[in-house]
């Protein structure tokens, strides 16, 4: 079965304020008072879509998992009463079923069951034939080929309104985000698949409050097409992921700044090289936080190194050597240019030493430069 290559235009089903589409609401629906309360305050900002999860896959179990089921009339009245459409998440054919028959508008499929494809394929078999927007979240590890697998199984499906919904990955390196954005996937996803809009979820990316607004700002000058951010009529009361929701009155002030600024953006040229500094960015965080766990297990070698026999001279030749050796390869140095990439290693290793391992250090380089020295005398 070829895939079809036609979709609906976002424009004419989910689009609302100053072009971009916004998704709001809780992490997780807990109540009917609270689901209700959460939109009739969300309402003022001009949100297109009403989200609530119902069934939550946590890390680890024990922690609040969903209501269930029954959250899902919970979640449409409110939907009804304040004139919104409602999405939720989905994770296996059975939730889908569930929530087809609760009448849900808008299902998304979330980063964990993104990065299975098996589970992707027993929820697009279960959508066959039915007409309903699918939004997919890019998976949990930085792996595009994942994502866009997920986006061409639903599609195959028949699913035509389908949008892709970056909110972060799940990397080694430890990072002030709790899931990297990189930028860089999201970007490529567009240029891959033009067609298919691209949301931001920042509160996911971020994992706390203090970044989603800076993340927000980025997903739109980085040219995405709208933001899912988890709001919580009480934020601090919430009864999973606390630390992230915005309250409706703190959506409503993040969104009207991040719009203004977007409005006020200019030429493309400029978001490009905008684009291209926030890869910059996210590099030299990268860089900073491996120096420092390098910096730390340097210094665990020389608590453990015993004073006599220090660095020797030949760990520190190898040392020296392969990164010399890895930089050529990746074309950082060019001929010639050996002893700047030597003095970068040195810094880096010797500003992790104590006084005394220095001047082990010191000791055994003068006397490999006088041994050096003497067989060039005698050669």
């Amino acid at each position: 079965m070829t895939q079809s290559k036609e979709v609906d235009k976002f424009s004419h089903w989910l689009i609302h304020r100053a072009g971009k589409c916004l998704v709001a609401g809780p992490c997780s629906v807990e109540s009917e008072e609270q689901i209700l309360g959460t939109a009739k305050e969300l309402v003022p900002s001009d949100v297109t879509l009403l989200r609530g999860g119902i069934w939550k896959p946590r890390t680890r179990p024990g922690s609040f998992e969903g209501i269930g089921e029954r959250g899902l009339s919970w979640l449409k009245r409110a939907g009804r009463a304040t004139n919104l459409p409602v999405a939720t998440q989905v994770a296996t054919p059975a939730h889908v079923q569930q929530c087809l028959n609760a009448e849900i508008d808008v299902l998304w499929i979330g980063a964990r069951t993104t990065t299975s494809p098996i589970a992707v394929q027993e929820i697009a078999d279960s959508l066959a034939g039915v007409d309903i927007p699918v939004m997919i979240k890019n998976p949990m590890n930085p792996d595009l080929g994942l994502w866009i697998g997920a986006i061409e199984r639903v599609r195959r499906a028949g699913i035509k309104r389908v949008v892709a919904v970056h909110r972060g990955f799940s990397t080694h390196i430890r990072h002030k985000y709790r899931n990297r954005p990189l930028w860089n996937i999201p970007l490529e996803l567009r240029h891959r698949m033009p067609e298919i809009p691209i949301l931001c979820d920042p509160s996911h990316i971020s994992g706390t409050q203090l970044y989603i607004a800076s993340i927000a700002q980025a997903a739109l000058d980085v040219g995405l097409d709208g933001l899912m951010i988890e709001s919580h009529w009480h934020p601090e009361a919430a009864l999973s992921d606390p630390g992230q929701q915005l309250s409706p009155a703190q959506f409503g002030e993040l969104i009207g700044q991040v719009i203004r600024n977007s409005e006020s953006a200019v030429a493309s040229n400029d978001r490009e090289l905008g684009n291209l500094w926030r890869q910059v960015d996210e590099i030299d965080a990268d860089l900073i936080t491996l120096l420092s766990h390098r910096v730390s297990i340097l210094r665990q070698v020389e608590a453990s190194t015993s004073e006599e026999n220090g660095i020797s001279r030949k760990t520190w030749a190898s040392i020296c050597a392969t990164r010399l050796m890895a930089a050529t390869v990746r074309q950082l140095l060019g001929n010639g240019e050996s002893k700047p990439g030597l003095c970068v290693s040195d810094c880096l290793h010797r500003r992790t030493l104590s006084g005394e391992s220095r001047k082990l250090l010191l000791h055994s380089e003068t006397n490999s430069n006088s041994d050096s020295m003497t067989a060039e005398g005698t050669a």
